[in-house]
């Protein structure tokens, strides 16, 4: 198999730079999810994926985000091989004396900076794409297609400061070389409380300006609301016993939950995409 990126290369970064600040475990959640709902994507070693990456496109001011993520992954496959990209010059030569044998950090954009022979198992592009116009998504996600292994992962969002709620898309590689959203995640660690007008504030690029009667996910909202009034005597259990009850709730609306209780119980909720 012969990937587009390895036809042409363009060596100026495409895309902005982000704002770049990030507290030590930001993305820890999006970690653990990755974790818990796709181990062996991970540890994967047929083919292409010998010599696959996980990426970490846009990890800011330091590498922290991405040496995080290496030390979590590596617990369940140490010879993972992890890049870090940055569109800034400066961040990617203040990540380069962590950078060793399995761990680098390139500069780049959306045309991922890529060497001879790699490809994407998995890549994470967290509060990126937040501060492009919503006619910016589709190029972005096009261009990131390109590096993509089939079966491969990309989990796109946005996070609070700290964390704790997030939202993200979950796109799937396909053989024809185009995504497939497979899911809407929410997250949330609970030390917020339960509050759902908390997730419309991080929604994907692709969804926040979407939250208006008629839109789909609009009627998503209003019925997880709805859900959560209805089981909100749930609470004398505690939060996530309301968040799971909630989520059931959704999913007698017709909306497809993933209903797993090792996902709702740890604040994971995923509609599922069709």
């Amino acid at each position: 198999m012969v990937f587009r990126h390895s036809r042409s290369i363009s060596k100026k970064p495409e895309g902005q730079p982000t704002r770049g600040k990030t507290a030590s475990n930001r993305l820890r959640r999006v970690d653990n999810f990755i974790l818990l709902y796709e181990p062996a994507l991970l540890t994967r070693t047929d083919g292409l994926f010998a010599a696959s990456l996980f990426v970490d496109l846009g990890y800011g001011f330091d590498a922290r985000t991405t040496l995080e993520s290496a030390e979590r992954f590596r617990r369940l496959n140490p010879n993972l091989r992890i890049l870090g990209v940055e569109i800034d010059k400066e961040r990617v030569e203040a990540a380069l004396p962590f950078a060793d044998e399995k761990t680098f950090f390139r500069l780049g954009g959306f045309n991922l900076p890529l060497q001879a022979g790699e490809s994407v198992r998995l890549m994470r592009a967290f509060n990126v794409l937040r501060q492009y116009e919503e006619k910016d998504f589709a190029p972005a996600y096009e261009r990131l297609a390109q590096y993509v292994l089939p079966g491969g992962l990309m989990i796109e969002g946005t996070s609070n400061p700290f964390g704790s709620v997030w939202a993200a898309n979950l796109a799937r590689m396909m053989a024809d070389a185009k995504w497939k959203m497979e899911a809407l995640v929410f997250s949330t660690s609970f030390r917020m409380g339960f509050d759902i007008t908390d997730f419309q504030a991080v929604l994907p690029k692709n969804h926040i300006h979407h939250v208006v009667q008629g839109d789909r996910i609009y009627d998503f909202f209003e019925a997880w609301k709805r859900s959560a009034a209805e089981t909100s005597h749930f609470k004398v259990f505690g939060l996530r016993q309301w968040f799971v009850a909630a989520a059931e709730a959704l999913a007698q609306k017709g909306y497809k939950m993933n209903l797993q209780k090792k996902f709702l119980n740890k604040g994971w909720l995923i509609w599922e995409q069709t």
